[in-house]
């Protein structure tokens, strides 16, 4: 069965693959220039940045200043169509702006910009160049940092040191420890027999933890939840693109990649309830659900972590210093580790030079409970709010903001029948499903739809044409 749904196809088989061809478009980065609110000084920009401007936003009633890479149309945008619209861009969890602009020739942000979109990407709190209790006459470093031999980032300045006493660092870092523990049992359960390699997964992961704990004076910081960015942070960032691009109808286009998008869905749902105005003329979701439970996502193997009993004694799990310990044995000789890599990415659809970026780059620390809430998608009824008694897929069938539900074929964190599962909810005259991949490949990991090899040739038309078709007054 197919529906004609906001120019596109809905398929009603989520593990049927699909896909377009067009010709190739890369993009060059421009020089870039430095703007920010106030009193930020405009001679100075932090290196990891690579957009056109950096602006910080202020959350009000928060101690936090979020971080929002701006890419200008470009000079290839010219004889494209005026856009009426800004575009966000909205990332999954514990990553930062870097997915979205990994380089020159693999950047979707630049797509963008090319496009003629004026292009914004969000870093939330806790996350990329987003700061707290931020200085202007300074430029701070990311709130979470690791090193690799391109970047050096550093925590000096961010926030004072010996916040903590050292008998509460020396806990936080053995509670850690016993959760890299859990970790490596669950991997060892599932690679049996154990190779005598991926046993030093967890020395690995130690050594990042002498780097970890340079962050333990903001740890205590690290308080808050998927609703905080819903309720907080994006109306922030919104109301902050607004001010700046006055949209005559005050309204953005939104595109979110995995927790981005759920975002997404979160908030037309919370619109819905509530009778408030969307702010969205459209959204396109990349890798992206409210319910999980109907389909097979390899989160679940992480599930025992989300065991609130255990979990609330953790503050924080560091998701890049587990990712970066486990990178070595998941991309080099004897690969015992690599079925890590195809979480990221199908097998052949990334430079491998890229994916190391992206993996030691572009993830970060997150607190426990922001996971737990997570979590709920997992359950009966799908995600809900911090109080457990608000289901955000409930209110998706009042929605009329038309959706561009997008799935790769072999993405296995957010299956294409995870994808179709909120999909199906939003009214059929808003909703554009399509999966990505075929069945001799390309095939599409969950970042393949953002950066993969085959991205400019098949995904960032389709998404061109859906925003095309929407960016209207």
């Amino acid at each position: 069965m197919t529906r004609a749904t906001t120019g596109l196809s809905m398929r009603s088989d989520p593990r049927r693959p699909g896909g377009i061809s067009w010709g190739p478009h890369w993009v060059k980065v421009r020089p870039r220039a430095v703007y920010g609110v106030a009193s930020e000084e405009k001679k100075k920009k932090s290196p990891i940045c690579t957009a056109d401007e950096l602006h910080y936003v202020s959350v009000p009633n928060s101690d936090w200043t979020l971080a929002l890479w701006r890419y200008l149309p470009s000079p290839q945008s010219q004889g494209k169509p005026r856009r009426n619209h800004p575009l966000l861009l909205l990332s999954g969890v514990a990553t930062n702006a870097i997915g979205y602009d990994l380089s020159p020739q693999s950047s979707f942000a630049r797509y963008m910009s090319s496009q003629g979109f004026d292009t914004w990407i969000l870093e939330v709190r806790g996350a990329g160049l987003s700061t707290y209790r931020m200085d202007f006459g300074k430029v701070k470093q990311p709130v979470d940092a690791t090193r690799d031999s391109s970047v050096e980032h550093g925590m000096d300045g961010i926030f004072p040191s010996g916040f903590l006493e050292a008998r509460q660092n020396s806990d936080i870092v053995s509670q850690i420890r016993d959760v890299s523990q859990r970790l490596v049992n669950i991997v060892e359960k599932g690679q049996l027999p154990v190779p005598e390699q991926l046993l030093d997964l967890q020395g690995r992961f130690f050594t990042r933890l002498e780097e970890f704990q340079k962050q333990l004076d903001l740890i205590v910081k690290y308080d808050w939840d998927f609703d905080h960015y819903l309720e907080e942070d994006v109306p922030a960032a919104m109301e902050y693109i607004r001010t700046h691009c006055k949209p005559k109808d005050g309204k953005l286009l939104a595109i979110g990649h995995s927790m981005g998008g759920i975002l997404l869905y979160a908030m037309l749902s919370r619109c819905c309830s509530e009778g408030r105005n969307f702010g969205f003329t459209s959204i396109a979701t990349l890798g992206s659900s409210l319910d999980y439970t109907t389909s097979k996502s390899s989160l679940k193997l992480l599930l025992p972590l989300a065991d609130p009993a255990e979990v609330l004694n953790v503050p924080v799990i560091p998701i890049g210093a587990l990712l970066a310990a486990a990178h070595p044995l998941a991309s080099r000789p004897p690969y015992f580790l690599s079925w890590l890599s195809s979480q990221v990415s199908a097998q052949g659809m990334m430079n491998p030079k890229l994916f190391d970026k992206l993996v030691l780059n572009n993830f970060c620390t997150v607190p426990a409970k922001l996971l737990l809430q997570l979590a709920t998608a997992f359950q009966e009824g799908g995600l809900r709010d911090r109080s457990g008694t608000f289901f955000y897929k409930d209110y998706l069938r009042k929605s009329n903001v038309p959706v561009l539900a997008l799935a790769g074929d072999q993405d296995l964190i957010c299956p294409p029948e995870a994808v179709y599962e909120t999909a199906k909810l939003i009214p059929e005259d808003f909703v554009a499903y399509k999966v990505f991949g075929e069945p001799g490949g390309p095939h599409y990991g969950h970042y393949d739809l953002v950066g993969g090899r085959m991205v400019a040739d098949q995904v960032y038309p389709c998404i061109i044409e859906f925003l095309n078709r929407n960016d209207v007054i």
